[in-house]
């Protein structure tokens, strides 16, 4: 048997075969747009997901020919949060608000008006937020009631995907429970929400746990992509819960942090647990019969990107003389700033922030610049600014009895050394990586080997499976970064009306 794993990101989705034993014989990513119609706003189109799907299935295949001759099982992991929405004849009503977008604030109000503020988070496990997807579907509902109108089906993004390979309207717990459309304790849609926030129960898919399988490819697929009709697509996960099980991440006591676009620190527990003030989420895991925590900092990786496409055009052009990548170069000169940027604080909040301040208003500053700072600077207090927002999240997850003797670092940022290494000196714990970092791909893959038999459960796929490399343990500097860390925590309450002043102007 082998496994597919399609992982359907914000900057690209990404399709990987597996050999049965979890080695990975071929990938392809495909890349797409990012549109922003107005400040704060996101979007992606669906059919660029499924065209880079598409295109990336029939690369893997062709690298692997001997793999159509065999049985082919299919997970799905994908950006969690995301708007589809389709009409009665199956079409796309819109480009599909994605995870990050911000523009519903006016919805979060209306959501704890009729829901109530602690009523929302003892179902959904978490507070109303800009970010998840009924906000979306309440924007629609007041801006484009015409569009809404028409809305026979409503999606998350993987689960396009498995429409677009099945015909199956369907999702999974862990992916759904980021809607906020859910009863997340009982694992089940919740008819509260649903008729508080005026959405038809028959919009919404059939919902199932991870590993479990919701269809098969149909002809149309199969001629499309090169997949052998017939063969079955399991429910995966949302892009966390997938690269949860990518990494190991199934039992209590361990966790994972993943930088990225974004970043997010995600432990498994046994019990539902509930942060009654909502600075961090609670979701259902894509192990059956768990629950997780996750954080969410909107703009980690994205930060680094931004600055070094808005000011490290230099470092771009020397990467492609060393035929490099110009983080390789950006991180040679952040190397040779002490700890704290030479008193320079980053707050990464370029696109407002969802943990552990749910704060769509907040925006990215840097305090303390001065006329001695340079790039290189500038460069280290983004990467600390990161690190700083991380430890601030799993101050939380420690507060709420969920402490984490060792973090695995995955994501683009996780091949960092410089970075790992700030990890675990602002944690004070061991960081460790992946032998085979395949993340969400991988976790998608394994959990369609339990549903297709492969494995007995998730954990034995894991077991089976997930390697790491020795970690990286806290050096000398854990003091000198927690008195910068100190300073940091003071930042956001000090400019919270400020961020809410300038929004307003």
């Amino acid at each position: 048997m082998y496994l597919l794993g399609i992982d359907v990101g914000t900057s690209g989705t990404k399709t990987v075969l597996f050999s049965e034993k979890g080695q990975a014989l071929a990938s392809y990513t495909g890349e797409y747009p990012l549109y922003q119609p107005q400040n704060g706003w996101a979007e992606q189109d669906p059919e660029d997901w499924w065209k880079a799907a598409a295109d990336g299935i029939r690369a893997v295949l062709s690298a692997v020919p001997e793999a159509k001759k065999e049985k082919i099982a299919i997970g799905l992991s994908g950006q969690m949060h995301g708007l589809v929405m389709l009409d009665k004849e199956e079409r796309l009503l819109r480009r599909s608000i994605i995870w990050c977008d911000q523009r519903t604030a006016e919805e979060v109000e209306q959501m704890k008006k009729v829901v109530g503020e602690k009523r929302l988070i003892e179902i959904s496990a978490n507070p109303a937020m800009t970010g998840f997807t009924a906000a979306k579907i309440l924007w629609v509902q007041n801006h484009q009631p015409d569009i809404y109108s028409r809305c026979a089906h409503i999606l998350l993004p993987k689960d396009y995907i498995r429409f677009r390979l099945t015909g199956e309207f369907a999702t999974e717990v862990s992916d759904a429970s980021g809607m906020q459309l859910m009863d997340v304790k009982n694992r089940s849609w919740s008819s509260e929400l649903l008729t508080a926030f005026n959405i038809d129960r028959g919009v919404l898919g059939k919902m199932y746990e991870s590993p479990e399988l919701t269809g098969t490819v149909h002809e149309t697929a199969a001629n499309e992509t090169g997949l052998p009709k017939g063969s079955p697509v399991a429910a995966g996960a949302g892009d966390n819960p997938a690269a949860a099980i990518g990494t190991g991440i199934v039992r209590q006591g361990r966790a994972f942090n993943t930088i990225g676009t974004s970043a997010v620190i995600y432990a498994v527990t046994d019990e539902l647990r509930l942060d009654m003030q909502g600075r961090i989420h609670s979701l259902c895991a894509s192990v059956p019969g768990k629950w997780t925590l996750m954080s969410c900092t909107q703009s980690a990786g994205l930060s680094l990107r931004w600055l070094r496409d808005t000011c490290c055009g230099e470092e771009i052009e020397q990467a492609k003389r060393e035929n490099t990548d110009p983080y390789v170069i950006m991180t040679r000169l952040a190397e040779d700033v002490p700890v704290g940027a030479d008193r320079l604080l980053f707050l990464p909040y370029l696109m407002g922030e969802r943990s552990p301040h749910p704060d769509p208003l907040c925006r990215s500053a840097f305090v303390g610049l001065s006329a001695r700072h340079g790039r290189a600077h500038l460069i280290r207090a983004v990467m600390e600014g990161v690190a700083f927002s991380q430890r601030e999240c799993l101050d939380v997850f420690r507060e709420m009895g969920v402490d984490v003797d060792c973090m695995t670092v995955c994501g683009g940022g996780g091949k960092s050394p410089l970075w790992r290494q700030m990890l675990a000196d602002v944690y004070n714990c061991p960081v460790n990586t992946l032998k085979v970092d395949e993340g969400g791909a991988l976790g998608a893959a394994l959990l369609a080997g339990v549903g297709a038999g492969a494995y007995k459960s998730v954990e034995e796929a894991c077991d089976a499976v997930v390697q790491y490399n020795e970690p990286q343990n806290p050096s000398p500097n854990v003091n000198a970064y927690e008195s910068y860390y100190q300073l940091y925590k003071k930042l956001y309450p000090t400019l919270k009306p400020i961020f809410a002043e300038l929004a307003s102007l």
